[in-house]
């Protein structure tokens, strides 16, 4: 893996993220993990004077449901890229009126309706055990340059609030869709706990610019949420994103972090270093080195 290229920043979306006609010295790069292919080759590029990582979250051309997503491989990768911060631009639906579509939320919650036999929220098992604590689940302090960077763009932006994840791949019945409103969640998606959980592990920092392409079911007159709406408003917030992004980077100051996403497996890991099986310790230096 030494001859892979050193990133600090990586960014995960959906295709139009990596056109950004801004990004030069583009490279492609295939990384090996030991959790299996991620969903594509990375697209590497200098955006705003800063090396930056751009992953495509369902591989290009859309070819992976959100249950597919190879969640653990692709954080693993960007671990091993030497990514400390990662910008994740999701489309969500509006669990609120006050989120319009068009809107953009960055979320400091999340409230997990996924299926945990069926994805992979953590790199630890096999003889290594490991509690992170999750209760911020997103970093603060990326959270505060990317809400700066919001100002650019033509837009309408919420900060905090709580995404809920959902299994997918169909949209919420009617019925969900109330429950989640009574619950008093914001937004919902398909993808981005997984990868909050797994970057707290990896002890990088994360943040979510959350795209509202619609109301999702429950709003009057919103009855049903048509994919052809839901595409034509995630085209126009590709471009308000790609801004958004671009004047984060320039916004952020890579180097040392005054956070505690950096130390976040410190205290987390109950295992006693001697007992940790050869193998798994072997499958998560890129993570536990540093606690040996």
């Amino acid at each position: 893996m030494s001859s892979l290229p050193r990133v600090q920043v990586g960014i995960i979306g959906g295709s139009g993220l990596y056109q950004m006609p801004e990004l030069t010295g583009v490279e492609e790069v295939k990384v090996d993990t030991p959790f299996g292919d991620p969903s594509d080759a990375f697209i590497i590029g200098t955006l705003e004077g800063e090396r930056v990582a751009f992953l495509p979250r369902h591989g290009r051309g859309h070819r992976l449901t959100p249950t597919e997503v190879p969640f653990r491989a692709n954080i693993y990768a960007m671990k091993l890229l030497g990514v400390e911060r990662i910008l994740s631009a999701s489309a969500v639906g509006s669990l609120q009126e006050k989120y319009a579509p068009l809107d953009m939320v960055i979320p400091d919650q999340f409230f997990d309706r996924t299926r945990g036999r069926v994805r992979e929220s953590t790199f630890f098992g096999e003889g290594i055990v490991a509690h992170v604590s999750f209760a911020h689940p997103v970093c603060g302090a990326l959270g505060d340059v990317l809400e700066a960077a919001c100002g650019v763009a033509d837009v309408k932006v919420h900060r905090g609030g709580t995404y809920l994840c959902m299994e997918g791949p169909a949209f919420s019945t009617v019925a969900e869709s109330n429950v989640y409103r009574s619950w008093g969640m914001d937004i919902i998606g398909m993808t981005n706990l997984q990868e909050a959980k797994l970057a707290r592990e990896a002890e990088i920092c994360y943040a979510t610019l959350a795209l509202v392409t619609d109301y999702d079911c429950w709003h009057p007159g919103h009855d049903a949420v048509s994919v052809e709406t839901v595409i034509e408003y995630l085209n126009k917030n590709v471009r308000n994103a790609q801004i958004i992004l671009r004047e984060t980077m320039k916004r952020l100051k890579t180097g040392e972090r005054d956070c505690k996403c950096g130390s976040a497996l410190k205290h987390a890991i109950f295992t006693a270093s001697n007992l940790w099986p050869e193998a798994t310790t072997k499958k998560l230096k890129a993570i536990i080195k540093k606690y040996e």
